[in-house]
């Protein structure tokens, strides 16, 4: 059993990958979509931002899903939703179709991380979780890296219809290798509940009830999650919307090389998140304290990122990938220690999904964000994406700030108990 969690990590990479190759393929189709449907950049940008409404509005009912029936259930219910309506896009042929598909996709979808996080903090101990995350996390990475070129391949082939109906059925196969081999850890497997933090809060499994959502709402450290999520998100999700699109319409490339050229900045980011979590967990494990690990992590990853920035300001292609693979990799070198988080800060072991859906709801109002801003200003600018990539770079300093002053101690929160308005025993959280 303590081999079958590093299992488990790989069913979560999967899942992860199916799901952004799901939520990506719309991004390298929209070439040919504008052109099958007759409509311009607006009306894309208001297709790509349809899966964003429904995935940030659903993250914090589906986290208090899966504390409630647990990842075993919600994980692939999720990806069976989130499946069918990725085949169903490619019987569409309206912008208002389009538009509703990504709705009912982004449902489906909302139900992943929260799931994965929550299976991390039932396998792993925290000086393991950081890269234990970082492989399921890198799956987006992964999913996003082959969506370029399996899709391109398959649009050039069949057309981009086909290209949803065959990465829909991606989804039924995970299921059925889901079902045959996941299993319940038992709990000398199940390492994250002997960390401290359930220890220390091993009261409220049985009392649970009384930490409610409006508690953890007034602790600040959440409330820099949220907003530092939110900026790093900023950045990604422009990698997962529009890049494709700046690659061919702004730097002349053709299919062919947006499936090689334009898929090495996500192949970066792979090792990049790797690295990341092993840093993040070495550092703990050689007497850094939990806070000093993470937040190295968080803030220099997110430093860095601002190099996005330089991307539009070079003529040269390959010094452009490569300020593009930089921004990439230290986004994913900070979302190891990012999605630690919620394992490293939930108050007891039932909230962990609840935590991770409320982080991942305020980061995927982003995604609404960068893709309407992204497509007004392309269409406001004749076809430059200069003002979007130099607020991109804007967002990773003020990410990095969240995380350094905003966010307090990486430790559970306080509890509160249902009878008071303060927290028992609260102190600042700095």
């Amino acid at each position: 059993m303590k081999k079958m969690r590093w299992v488990v990590i790989f069913l979560c990479f999967l899942a992860i990958a199916v799901n952004y190759v799901d939520r990506a393929n719309l991004a390298v189709a929209a070439p040919q979509i504008e052109k099958a449907l007759g409509i311009g950049p607006a009306e894309m940008g208001f297709i790509l931002s349809g899966f964003f409404w429904t995935y940030a509005l659903m993250q914090m009912p589906f986290g208090w899903f899966v504390d409630r029936v647990g990842a075993r259930i919600a994980l692939p219910l999720a990806v069976g939703w989130w499946s069918l309506f990725t085949a169903a896009t490619a019987v569409t042929t309206s912008v208002a179709g389009m538009f509703g598909c990504r709705l009912l996709l982004g449902v489906g979808e909302a139900g992943a991380y929260p799931s994965c996080t929550k299976l991390v903090s039932q396998w792993f101990k925290p000086q393991e979780r950081a890269i234990a995350t970082s492989i399921f996390d890198s799956g987006s990475r992964v999913g996003s890296a082959l969506s370029i070129p399996v899709v391109a391949l398959i649009i050039g082939t069949l057309g981009w219809q086909a290209a949803f109906i065959l990465t829909g059925l991606l989804g039924a196969v995970w299921i059925v290798g889901w079902l045959v081999i996941y299993r319940h850890p038992t709990e000398d497997a199940m390492g994250g509940a002997q960390d401290a933090a359930s220890v220390a809060n091993a009261h409220a499994q049985t009392d649970g009830e009384k930490v409610t959502w409006a508690s953890l709402f007034r602790h600040r450290t959440l409330w820099g999650m949220m907003l530092g999520f939110f900026c790093l998100n900023f950045v990604i999700y422009f990698f997962i919307t529009w890049f494709p699109s700046y690659l061919v319409q702004t730097r002349g490339f053709s299919l062919k090389s947006l499936g090689t050229l334009g898929m090495i900045p996500a192949l970066i980011a792979i090792p990049g998140g790797w690295l990341g979590g092993y840093v993040s967990d070495a550092l703990f494990r050689r007497g850094w304290s939990l806070t000093a690990a993470r937040k190295t992590c968080m803030v220099g990853g997110m430093l860095l990122s601002s190099v996005i920035t330089l991307s539009a300001f070079t003529e040269n292609v390959y010094l452009m990938l490569a300020f593009f693979g930089i921004a990439y990799g230290s986004l994913a070198f900070a979302a190891a220690s990012i999605w630690s988080l919620p394992c490293d800060v939930a108050p007891t072991p039932r909230h962990v999904a609840s935590i991770g859906g409320i982080q991942n709801f305020a980061s995927n109002l982003a995604g609404i964000v960068i893709t309407t801003f992204t497509g007004m200003m392309v269409a406001m600018t004749k076809g430059s994406f200069t003002i979007p990539l130099v607020v991109a770079g804007g967002f990773c300093f003020l990410g990095a700030f969240s995380y350094l002053v905003i966010v307090g101690r990486i430790e559970p929160l306080s509890i509160e108990p249902a009878s008071r308005d303060v927290p028992k025993g609260a102190r600042p959280t700095v």
